[in-house]
């Protein structure tokens, strides 16, 4: 339930539903009408009996619980486990916009790509003066121990989770996930809970398959096996039963069929990995990881980890397995280096951007500083190696006394923080108390990358579910609802 009160809906779904000229509305015109690709969806949901729909909507809840589909939040009394909410109503998209969202993803990831590769090799982009040296190699994710390799393939980032918003502007890119992007489990797990109850209604509606995910990140994978190896050997690295999205880690390995480890279960010999098994060692060519650069090998970074492996990160170099995405990705998904993607577009590809970024201040310039600081009232501040919505002043919604505490924070380190305007997200009709109400979305399309660039057409499309509130994280408490592409 959008609201958190229970399924008991009292009149027809869309009865008292209001659009709001301020924020783009994902199935009514502004007039009120349904857009025309939503019309069908829309007169459906509308004639079916409240009951019908609130059975509907605790049959997909119960899905998730007998799954065990969940996500850790973090809060002052720690971490609790909790059940992934899910919102019933389907968000659709036409061909015409997922078209436009699908170019732009393709475009960024390569020059992202090529952006990594150019920053742990020549360094033409910070040469020609391009972005700040500084920002680059003073970036906390910017691993020395990469500089000078070759990774297989030229590809540093197989798999990249970007999330994108649209506003009465159009979709803008508010962040790129480089390192360990999460999600795209709850993106096929809405799919199968709403596919089960509407079955009817999505056979009508043509709407593009995601079923397939699994296979494609496996076929991703295995393109990128060190040279020679037609068969490789694939794991799925975790951090253990204590991370956060330890169900996705789980419900992954079982979508490619491959081994879930953890570093216990590694060992390197001659610089050769080897998985332990009750038959013996056997080798390992790909590691699809799900742990933090910091925690892969202690003997190469955190001495302290126990999560990793030791030797893990020189098998790598030799060119014996290959670790997806590469190590230091992270430098490219930093949000100083952020506003400068398009620069990268435009520098690598001779391109436009097809999605547009965030207005974006730096911090770490006295004059974008100084704009921060004085218009914290009606900014979003971030910092800038953060994710998840941790760290973050919502300026509008914060006091007084809050905004003037984040102030003294930023003085003391500005280059850590980056500012934005508060965006109009779009809204998306949610299930609520008293029937369907409007409540703000974004979306995270998953993309991969090995010989090819390919995306299934969906991602998961993250809901703020208070009422009013800008914040979609799963780890602050959103939620999640299907994301339909139709065909036409």
């Amino acid at each position: 339930m959008a609201d958190g009160s229970g399924p008991s809906v009292a009149k027809r779904l869309f009865a008292d539903y209001e659009t709001r000229p301020a924020y783009y509305d994902e199935m009514f015109a502004a007039t009120g009408v349904p857009r025309a690709h939503c019309l069908e969806l829309c007169e459906a949901l509308d004639r079916m009996q409240p009951d019908e729909i609130a059975a509907m909507q605790a049959l997909a809840e119960r899905s998730f619980l007998h799954q065990g589909i969940t996500f850790a939040v973090y809060g002052e009394e720690g971490a609790q486990e909790r059940i992934i909410p899910i919102d019933f109503l389907p968000r659709l998209l036409n061909a015409a916009d997922w078209d436009v969202v699908e170019r732009g993803l393709r475009q960024r990831l390569k020059a992202l790509n090529l952006f990594l590769a150019d920053v742990y090799g020549p360094g033409r982009i910070i040469a020609d003066g391009v972005i700040p040296v500084d920002l680059v190699r003073g970036c906390p994710q910017y691993r020395v121990a990469m500089r000078g390799l070759d990774v297989p393939h030229g590809v540093h980032v197989a798999l990249c989770g970007t999330d994108i918003v649209r506003t009465n502007d159009g979709f803008m890119v508010l962040e790129d996930n480089l390192r360990v992007p999460s999600g795209v489990s709850y993106m096929l797990a809405n799919r199968r809970a709403l596919k089960t109850s509407l079955r009817n209604l999505f056979r009508r509606h043509h709407v593009r398959g995601i079923e397939h995910y699994g296979q494609l990140l496996r076929q991703t994978l295995a393109e990128l096996a060190p040279p020679g190896v037609s068969d490789p050997c694939i794991v799925l690295l975790t951090p253990g039963v204590y991370n956060s999205a330890f169900y996705e880690h789980m419900f992954l390995a079982r979508e490619m069929g491959v081994e879930l480890v953890q570093g216990s279960d590694l060992l390197v010999h001659n610089g050769i990995v080897y998985m332990r098994t009750t038959a013996g060692l056997r080798r390992v060519d790909v590691i699809y990881r799900r742990i933090d650069d910091d925690f892969i090998d202690p003997l190469a970074f955190r001495a302290e980890s126990q999560l990793g492996t030791p030797g893990l990160f020189y098998a790598y170099r030799l060119g014996n397995v290959t670790i997806a995405n590469a190590p230091g990705t992270g430098v490219a998904d930093d949000k100083a280096v952020y506003a400068y993607v398009p620069d990268m577009i435009r520098y690598y590809l001779s391109e436009e951007p097809v999605l547009a970024n965030v207005e974006t201040h730096l911090c770490r310039e006295p004059e974008e500083l100084a704009f921060t600081l004085d218009n914290l009232e009606t900014l979003i501040v971030k910092m800038v190696g953060e994710s998840g919505g941790y760290g973050m002043l919502v300026g509008p919604h914060a006091t007084p006394a809050e905004r003037a505490a984040y102030a003294e924070q930023i003085r003391k380190d500005p280059a850590n923080y980056i500012s934005q305007p508060v965006l109009d997200l779009s809204v998306s009709p949610c299930l609520a108390a008293n029937g369907a109400a409007p409540r703000h979305v974004d979306l995270r399309p998953f993309v991969l990358h090995g010989s090819e660039t390919r995306l299934v057409p969906g991602a998961f499309c993250r809901v703020a579910l208070v009422e009013g509130s800008l914040v979609v994280n799963s780890s602050q408490g959103g939620g999640g609802k299907d994301l339909w592409v139709l065909s036409s």
